[in-house]
């Protein structure tokens, strides 16, 4: 895997990175940068814990699966205000002379514990937990949000398709719809993430080491005179990677021109591959399969794409439709059904005080956190950090980030991968289901839930008697 040089978000084109991978501070939501003004005015330099989880899982998830750390942790490094950015301030926002002064000095130096990129996770179990001094802490809420939902939320769609099509290749599609270019190369390095194959959009295949997968559009074979031309031509251009994309005009006519152009050229079955775009994919797979098997082009490979997502991959394996990769797309990158996460980031402790929120329908938990798995089927323990491991069970948080620095360098994909892999295989059934799963169960360690109870009883007797 090629090195990872900047954060992603420094290669956006519209300014919020710089060339030496600082990341600007107004990265943010104008609120995050008054209140972070507010605290400093007032000597407010105490450490504060934040917890970056989802309330609830979107329809139709039995689980997450963690991504976007690998970004999350060099923008911290990077994040900061420089002079541009606070003259905008003063201009267009009208903080005062001591508030930009404030601001000038902040930089991110606090500790993030995270669950490593590739696992799954559950609704109410922390991805990552910030602690640093509260202004800083405050500042980086909407950068670590962006990040980690948007990757996570394609992650999991990805890991769907996966569980979907379990014996297929994969290969990413996605480019063209995603929100963004920025978007585009995160989505792919998220269904990499998951174990897809390779991926259609050939920066990100660049940036990240990953195998670049292409074929041809219909307008190339609509250049031509017809079909056998196109292929001809096509297949002497590249005779390494000669996939015929056959559904232009009649698939069943295509797919005898492709046959006849590997028999004209001597092309072995091994280096032919044909692409289904639209139509009965199931049916005309099996058609094509005959018709390849019967040519003698039995290691000819079978590709399909167009509008796929995990349901329609199930339907198709299902089906038994002879199909060996599916390229997939829109509803991946996007994601379609579930384009994002109930993500929040929430205080939970200020200068060793533990804290929730009371909000009907959105209470919080007090406390920083630890998570503690167990064997297939066992639900998860949501703990107290300071809370010693069961035997038998792992800890998912680990320690990223302490004193604004990386602790490990950049891992390669693969480790990301394997996690992934393990944690597919340790997923109950119901939870992998594709319509109405069953997530597993997350329960309070008795020492969470006597904290939670406490800090209730406390903060509604404050209340009571202000």
């Amino acid at each position: 895997m090629h090195p990872r040089a900047a954060p992603d978000i420094a290669a956006e084109p519209a300014g919020h990175g710089a060339a030496d991978g600082r990341v600007s501070a107004l990265c943010t939501d104008l609120y995050e940068i008054r209140m972070a003004a507010s605290y400093l005015r007032r000597g407010m330099r105490g450490l504060a814990t934040f917890s970056l989880f989802a309330r609830t899982l979107p329809a139709n998830r039995g689980f997450l699966v963690s991504a976007g750390l690998a970004d999350c942790l060099p923008t911290l490094e990077g994040f900061g205000f420089d002079r541009a950015d606070l003259d905008y301030l003063r201009s267009a926002v009208g903080l005062a002379p001591a508030d930009l002064d404030a601001l000038s000095g902040v930089r991110f130096t606090g500790d993030v514990w995270a669950v490593p990129e590739g696992r799954v996770v559950f609704a109410g179990e922390p991805l990552l937990e910030v602690t640093a001094p509260i202004a800083e802490a405050q500042l980086v809420e909407t950068v670590l949000l962006n990040l980690v939902t948007f990757q996570t939320s394609v992650a999991t769609k990805a890991a769907r398709c996966r569980i979907a099509a379990p014996r297929a290749g994969l290969v990413d599609f996605g480019a063209r719809r995603t929100h963004g270019l920025g978007a585009a190369l995160s989505a792919a390095r998220a269904c990499a993430l998951v174990g897809f194959a390779g991926t259609s959009y050939v920066a990100a295949a660049r940036r990240y080491g990953l195998r670049p997968v292409g074929t041809m559009a219909h307008s190339y074979i609509e250049a031509f005179a017809d079909e056998r031309a196109a292929f001809r031509a096509f297949a002497r251009d590249f005779p390494q990677a000669t996939v015929f994309l056959v559904d232009t005009y009649d698939t069943p006519g295509g797919v005898r021109a492709a046959i006849d152009v590997a028999a004209e050229l001597g092309l072995p079955g091994d280096a032919v591959g044909i692409r289904l775009d639209s139509g009965d994919l199931a049916g005309l797979a099996r058609q094509a399969r005959a018709m390849l098997d019967e040519a003698g082009l039995t290691g000819a490979r079978i590709m399909a794409s167009g509008g796929l997502d995990e349901y329609r991959l199930a339907e198709l394996t299902a089906a038994g439709a002879p199909i060996d990769i599916y390229g997939v797309g829109t509803r991946v990158g996007v994601p379609a059904d579930a384009p994002s996460v109930d993500s929040v980031y929430k205080l939970v402790a200020y200068r060793d005080r533990p804290v929730m929120k009371l909000s009907a329908g959105k209470v919080t938990v007090p406390g920083a956190k630890q998570v503690h798995r167990g064997g297939a089927g066992q639900p998860d323990v949501l703990a107290l950090r300071d809370e010693p491991t069961p035997a038998g069970r792992d800890a998912l948080l680990v320690p990223v980030m302490r004193a604004g620095r990386r602790l490990v360098p950049d891992e390669p994909l693969t480790a990301g991968q394997a996690r992934c892999e393990h944690d597919l295989a340790w997923l109950p059934e119901p939870a992998r289901r594709m319509v109405d799963p069953a997530p597993v169960d997350v329960l309070p360690s008795a020492a969470l839930d006597a904290l939670t109870d406490e800090v209730r009883a406390r903060t509604i007797r404050r209340r009571r008697h202000r």
